[in-house]
């Protein structure tokens, strides 16, 4: 069924329903009609006095001028409902009858009659008392029957004319229906004259069509969805493929990959983000085209290892922010105080002007992480000593007098350690550092030189703590596998969503791509 051509057959159904509906309104069932309408058929006593006027008209008197028995009124509606002319040879009676139309009234004889309410367009003449315009009375064996008899008038369609009759019930029973008589030769079937209904509205075959059509385009979907193959989304690819690196960018690779397995059917992920060091010496160990690393900053080797066969490509301007203990008293610092703060040589931060007198502590990352030779090379302008501490708040005993110095292994374990010692100072991708002070509101970000981490400030030169965040593959992967697809998917696609949502800017949206650095 995967080949049955569903979209052109619902496609050619949605079509012929309006052909097929507006032909049998109009070319079969409309072509020629002639309709009627009883508008009113009521005793005197029911008569409102809007009619009174027209009444006057009538005889109310037999021709002996003795009172009408019981007397009724009746107004008959006759209109051409069709499509096209009706002309005093369609009616379906005798050719030397003039008469077109007969209605009987069953109980009740005829007093007489009055035409009014003629379309504007419609003459008089075609009531002249030669035109076959008549009333009379047939009396029977226990039954008296009053007939009007109209004559052929021609009606263009639309058009109408109104007959008012006065009739009397010498028995005064319940007043019957009337029954007509009367066809057209041409008309679809019998021909014969309709009974038709007052209707302003949305006519009926409209609601039909529309009805139709609804129908239609609502369960198109349905059918294509169940009869058609469901090919892959656009450069999807299957397979399994292990993410490694940076612990900066994990927020966004994890992201990245749910979505992509969500939209991709068949692909797996696996992530093990453990540093952008560790990560570029798995890669390069395990020499395999379904790992993928992330890293804070271009890398040529890693602890002493060459790495000729990986292959980067940038992905993203990522910002970095310093992050210190809300209690600690500290927003802002010149670079000057940092470079002093994280080389050990301020004790207490009352010694650079805080208003706290706590201890400096300080919250490094582990020397592998990517996010801390970006700290070294854009911000310090040398190395970290090592650490002293184990929780962060005492140095070793025999290391006491330096400054309070611990290292973690990812970006949450920083954010934990700050948010939960007292005097502590650490520094995270800008994003995690975002939603930690939205979410808790335990760390404060810490400005340089009266300027946060935008990227505004980072472009105009005025931030330094930023870094390019690049992808490493061994070797070129193939251009249908997972790993290529994915990037392409983060670089190109829904990915640069994700890493702007981050609050960081992709690379293809810089000035220099390729380069992706400040402007």
């Amino acid at each position: 069924m995967a080949d049955f051509p569903w979209e052109l057959v619902l496609a050619l159904v949605g079509a012929l329903v309006p052909i097929v509906a507006f032909l049998w309104e109009f070319a079969f069932v409309g072509r020629k009609q002639l309709g009627y309408r009883i508008q009113m058929n009521a005793t005197a006593t029911d008569v409102g006095r809007e009619h009174a006027g027209a009444w006057q008209q009538l005889q109310l008197e037999n021709d002996d001028e003795t009172p009408l028995q019981n007397p009724s009124f009746v107004l008959l509606r006759i209109e051409n409902t069709g499509t096209t002319n009706i002309d005093t040879h369609d009616y379906a009676s005798p050719n030397e009858s003039k008469v077109g139309i007969r209605f009987k009234f069953p109980g009740r004889t005829v007093a007489g009659l009055v035409v009014a309410d003629l379309h504007k367009t419609l003459s008089t003449a075609h009531f002249s008392p030669d035109s076959g315009l008549n009333t009379r009375n047939v009396e029977s064996p226990g039954q008296t029957e009053g007939v009007i008899e109209l004559p052929r008038v021609p009606l263009n369609p639309g058009q109408h004319y109104k007959v008012l009759a006065v009739l009397e019930s010498p028995d005064g029973g319940e007043l019957a229906h009337p029954t007509v008589d009367g066809s057209i030769k041409t008309g679809l079937g019998s021909g014969e004259i309709k009974k038709t209904e007052s209707f302003t509205g949305i006519p009926r075959w409209i609601v039909a069509l529309i009805v139709a059509l609804v129908a239609i385009a609502s369960a198109e979907p349905f059918v294509l969805d169940q009869f058609s193959d469901k090919p892959a989304p656009l450069d999807c690819a299957t397979g399994r493929l292990t993410v490694t690196g940076s612990t900066a960018f994990e927020p966004i690779v994890r992201e990245a990959m749910a979505a992509y397995a969500k939209s991709c059917q068949g692909s797996g992920f696996q992530a093990e983000m453990t540093g952008s060091t560790n990560g570029l010496e798995q890669l390069n160990n395990s020499r395999s085209p379904d790992v993928v690393a992330f890293s804070d900053g271009l890398k040529t080797e890693v602890k002493g290892q060459k790495l000729p066969e990986l292959i980067q490509r940038p992905v993203a301007l990522q910002l970095f922010t310093l992050v210190a203990n809300k209690n600690t008293g500290v927003e802002d610092l010149t670079l000057a105080q940092v470079k002093d703060v994280f080389g050990g040589r301020v004790g207490a931060w009352k010694d650079i002007g805080a208003k706290n007198d706590l201890p400096v502590r300080l919250v490094d990352r582990e020397s592998s992480s990517g996010t801390r030779a970006t700290l070294e090379q854009r911000v310090l302008g040398f190395s970290e000593p090592g650490e002293n501490s184990t929780d962060c708040e005492q140095p070793k005993t025999d290391l006491r007098g330096q400054v309070t110095r611990c290292r973690q292994g990812d970006t949450t374990a920083v954010l934990n350690a700050v948010a939960n010692t007292p005097g502590s100072i650490g520094y995270v991708e800008l994003g995690a550092a975002t939603d930690r002070q939205k979410t808790k509101q335990d760390v404060v970000k810490v400005r340089i030189d009266g300027q946060q981490s935008t990227l505004d400030t980072t472009d105009r030169g005025m931030f330094p703590f930023w870094q390019t965040e690049y992808a490493y593959t061994f070797s070129e992967p193939k251009s249908d596998s997972l790993a290529a697809s994915f990037l392409r998917y983060l670089t190109n696609q829904v990915g640069m969503d994700i890493i702007r949502s981050h609050g960081h800017r992709p690379c293809a949206d810089l000035q220099n791509p390729v380069r992706c650095r400040p402007s």
